[in-house]
């Protein structure tokens, strides 16, 4: 069964014709399927998936081959070239195309690596493009929202899931089409990818050793302030290389930084927070049980890192009017999640309570007194069944109501 995706209003829209539509986002967040539920009903289509080792051989063999066969394309037709970034020297042939024949092509280009796309210099089409980033599936795509809501087509929705599995097993939109029986091994086997094809073949690590250590250590930390120090003593490596490590993650968009909220009154800590993006992926890097049982081990920080990802997933969709920052003090004042938009601020904590008491809402309290000239109310996101008002400013929301 096919599952709307909420980009599929920006992506196929009429604002978009004419443009080059370059598609990024993780391995298997869904964007070659999107396309083709899409484009189904294109009459005339020519698709490259350059993860296919032969198609990538043709076009490195033969640098003038992937421009003579668009110049022999009937006008009117479109193009769809998968993983780009495996021959960036491509997008100036679709260059090439936009700027001596405007709209004879239609062109839509997914890449799961901006890393490659730096290390080549690949032109990315300055003007020409539109640009899109697909995330693995959020909730705010399942079901209305509170926060950041998305506007989706009137079509089949992803159905919501218990928190439990998606704790423990995250949203990758293949999922959906599966057994629970089968998704240990899913998850093991995109793992096993992403080092193989995105990490091994493409040379950007000297030590996969030590590597893939920073890659257990990042998932058993995401959702912590990160501390370079502790992880290049632990691994044996240089402050710099756990730097470049968490930049691949971010290139590869298998990570996401979120930075200290920048427009505040006290003295933060400036330290940002890194999660990876999706909970199963996470849970499987770190080497952790996909059972039950890991929810006994720390239930809140699966938690707090199943919001924060929601959030910033959201803010992406959004645009880069919208901004996900956490805020803590040098005093010990802390919020999780500080969304920022051209109309408003809000502070949001996150708690695994299903009673939320006086307590749990003091720190947002004094953010709010802070920075009342940016918040004038906040959130909490938890377990409750029914959202609650906890006081004159601060509402508690459900964790499938957020």
């Amino acid at each position: 069964m096919y599952y709307q995706r909420h980009l599929e209003n920006k992506i196929f829209s009429q604002s978009s014709r004419g443009k080059v539509k370059l598609l990024l986002g993780p391995r298997q967040a869904g964007k070659s399927t999107m396309l083709k539920h899409g484009l189904a009903n294109t009459d005339k289509l020519f698709a490259v998936n350059l993860q296919d080792r032969r198609q990538r051989i043709k076009y490195e063999k033969n640098s003038a081959a992937f421009l003579q066969e668009l110049e022999a394309l009937e006008p009117g037709t479109t193009v769809v070239v998968d993983e780009v970034q495996k021959v960036p020297a491509l997008f100036d042939d679709v260059q090439y195309m936009v700027d001596e024949t405007p709209g004879r092509l239609d062109f839509f280009l997914t890449g799961s690596s901006a890393r490659q796309l730096k290390k080549h210099s690949a032109n990315l089409l300055p003007g020409r493009v539109h640009l899109f980033r697909m995330t693995p599936v959020v909730q705010a795509e399942q079901r209305d929202a509170v926060l950041l809501p998305l506007d989706m087509l009137d079509e089949q929705r992803f159905p919501c899931r218990p928190l439990a599995e998606v704790l423990i097993y995250g949203n990758l939109p293949g999922l959906y089409n599966e057994s629970l029986e089968t998704w240990k091994a899913t998850l093991a086997a995109y793992t096993e990818l992403y080092i193989e094809n995105e990490i091994r073949k493409e040379n950007v690590v000297n030590d996969m050793g030590a590597f893939l250590q920073f890659l257990k250590l990042a998932a058993l930390e995401s959702g912590q302030v990160v501390n370079y120090s502790k992880l290049a003593n632990a691994i044996g490596i240089s402050v710099n290389t756990v730097k470049n490590y968490y930049q691949i993650l971010e290139d590869t968009y298998l990570g996401l930084r979120v930075s200290a909220f920048g427009a505040s009154r006290k003295k933060i800590m400036t330290a940002p927070r890194f999660f990876i993006c999706d909970q199963g992926i996470r849970n499987v890097l770190a080497e952790l049980p996909l059972n039950d049982s890991l929810l006994c081990l720390d239930p809140g920080h699966l938690f707090e890192q199943f919001v924060m990802t929601e959030l910033y997933h959201r803010c992406q969709y959004h645009g880069r009017a919208c901004k996900l920052s956490t805020w803590r003090t040098v005093t010990g004042a802390e919020v999780d999640a500080i969304i920022e938009t051209p109309d408003e601020t809000i502070p949001i904590e996150i708690k695994w309570t299903d009673s939320p008491r006086g307590n749990d809402i003091r720190h947002l309290e004094t953010f709010i007194d802070t920075h009342s000239n940016l918040a004038d109310h906040g959130f909490l996101v938890c377990r409750v069944d029914r959202p609650r008002q906890l006081s004159g400013r601060i509402t508690a929301l459900p964790w499938n109501h957020f």
